[in-house]
């Protein structure tokens, strides 16, 4: 095995990224291959790996992989950090797309600083009832990319996010595909403070785009938020959500921030 890679943080969410398109990573290898490689003890350790490949529809695809071997339809700081490398690298322009199970998401490279245009939101649910821990939750849903479950808070710092994170994801009401799970509160401004437990890495994260952008959507509409948002992740940095007037139902939702390449390398043994 000699499978060179690029390791990249948003925001705190750090990948793997292998450029599988002369298909060096077969299918039928590729959960195993993440399992051990997002080990952070004994291997690279990473939220997720990223496999680009060749697409007809896009610049590229992906093919994105939770660390525990489970498939995600998209991801939101992975999208970020997939589409510099593209540019760094040299197949993709600064302004490009790729493919995702989710949908074309379109990209533009400025340096560090990434902006992606998700796929269109859907399946908005309001103040679901969920119960546990002999409380009752509000609970607000949405998939931008994949579902993403929100609750609002006066201090998130103060909450158990792992706890609640754990009974929100695996809830009966998101059954059986589970959700994300974000804790928001509202800040000076056009400000937020969000913690994620995302599906598939099982644990709060540093941050979680796709998790930003929801949280973002709903705080927009309860508390009058003007766009962009300032979205304070876990690892302390800021993503910017711009909502602007779409052509469906929902608005048309872009995600700006820092990305950062760590180091690149070769995985030689796993």
């Amino acid at each position: 095995m000699n499978i060179p890679f690029t390791k990249m943080s948003g925001s705190g969410n750090d990948f793997v990224i292998v450029d599988n398109r002369e298909g060096q990573v077969a299918d039928d290898i590729k959960v195993d291959f993440v399992k051990k490689v997002c080990e952070r003890k004994s291997s690279v350790g990473a939220d997720g790996v990223i496999f680009v490949e060749n697409s007809d529809k896009a610049d590229y695809q992906w093919d994105f992989y939770n660390n525990d071997g489970s498939s995600a339809e998209m991801c939101g700081n992975g999208g970020r950090c997939v589409a510099r490398y593209a540019f760094e690298k040299g197949f993709a322009p600064a302004k490009h797309s790729f493919d995702t199970v989710a949908g074309i998401i379109n990209a533009e490279v400025k340096g560090p600083m990434v902006k992606v245009k998700l796929t269109a939101p859907h399946g908005r649910k309001k103040a679901l009832d969920v119960q546990f821990n002999g409380q009752q939750y509000e609970v607000d849903h949405i998939n931008t990319g994949v579902p993403h479950a929100i609750l609002f808070f006066d201090n998130v710092e103060e909450q158990d996010v792992k706890d609640i994170g754990q009974h929100v994801r695996y809830h009966d009401v998101f059954a059986p595909a589970g959700t994300n799970v974000n804790l928001v509160e509202k800040k000076n401004g056009s400000a937020l403070k969000v913690r994620t437990y995302e599906r598939g890495v099982e644990d709060e994260t540093l941050a979680c785009g796709t998790g930003c952008v929801a949280s973002a959507l709903f705080a927009a509409a309860r508390f009058q938020i003007e766009s962009p948002v300032e979205v304070e992740t876990r690892g302390g940095e800021i993503l910017k959500v711009h909502i602007e007037n779409g052509s469906g139902s929902e608005p048309d939702v872009y995600l700006e921030g820092l990305t950062k390449i760590t180091f690149e390398g070769r995985i030689v043994e796993l």
